[in-house]
C-alpha cells in the first residue's frame, strides 16, 4: 500500500498508536466545528476501521499524517468517494489536523501530496473538495492547492438540519 512523503510529512496507513490522538482530535470542539457532533473514542476507532477498509477495497483512502522528523501523529489527509445522496459524484480530497498542527502549512503540504497521488498514480480525471460555507480555513487550503469553486455548485448538505453546517461549497481541480 502506498505511503506518501513530503519534505516534512509522512502520509501512511493507520497504526494502533494513532487511535488515542485521533480520538482526542474528534473530541475537540474546535476541530469538529465544521463537521458536526463530537465523536466518542469508540466512534473514532470505528472510523479508523472504515478508513482501513477503504484502502483494502480501493487502494486509496484517508492516510494518517505524521510529522516525519518526530513521528508525531497530527491528523489525516486523503481521498474518498463522494458520499451517496449528493447531486454529484467523484472522488473527494480532505484533511483534518489537530489544533496544534494548524498554522504550519501542513494541510496544504499534505493536500498537494494527495493531489499528486490522485492524478499521477490513480489517474483520476478530477478531484473534488467539499466544506461548509463558513469553513474559510479549509477553503483557503483548497485555493492554495489550485482548486476553484463555482457558486452555482454550492449546495445544502442533506445530512444536516438547517443551521451553519448545512450550506456547503464544492471545489474542483483537474490535472
Amino acid at each position: 500500500m502506498p505511503e506518501l512523503r513530503t519534505d516534512r510529512l509522512l502520509l501512511r496507513r493507520w497504526r494502533d498508536s494513532d487511535l488515542e490522538p485521533w480520538a482526542e482530535m474528534n473530541a475537540d470542539p474546535e476541530v469538529r466545528e465544521h463537521l458536526g457532533e463530537l465523536l466518542t473514542p469508540e466512534q473514532s476507532a470505528a472510523s479508523v476501521a472504515r478508513f482501513e477498509e477503504g484502502f483494502e477495497e480501493r487502494g486509496f483512502g484517508w492516510f494518517a499524517v505524521e510529522v516525519a522528523d518526530t513521528g508525531r501523529f497530527i491528523g489525516f489527509a486523503g481521498l474518498d468517494p463522494v458520499d451517496e445522496g449528493f447531486a454529484f459524484t467523484g472522488v473527494e480530497i480532505g484533511w483534518r489536523l489537530s489544533r496544534q498542527a494548524w498554522g504550519h502549512g501542513y494541510a496544504t503540504e499534505a493536500a498537494l501530496a494527495v493531489l499528486e497521488f490522485g492524478f499521477g498514480t490513480l489517474a483520476l480525471p478530477e478531484i473534488l473538495a467539499v466544506t461548509t460555507a463558513t469553513n474559510v480555513r479549509s477553503q483557503a487550503v483548497m485555493r492554495r492547492i489550485g482548486m476553484t469553486s463555482d457558486p452555482a455548485d454550492d449546495f445544502d448538505d442533506p445530512d444536516f438540519p438547517d443551521g451553519p453546517l448545512r450550506p456547503n461549497v464544492l471545489f474542483r481541480i483537474r490535472p
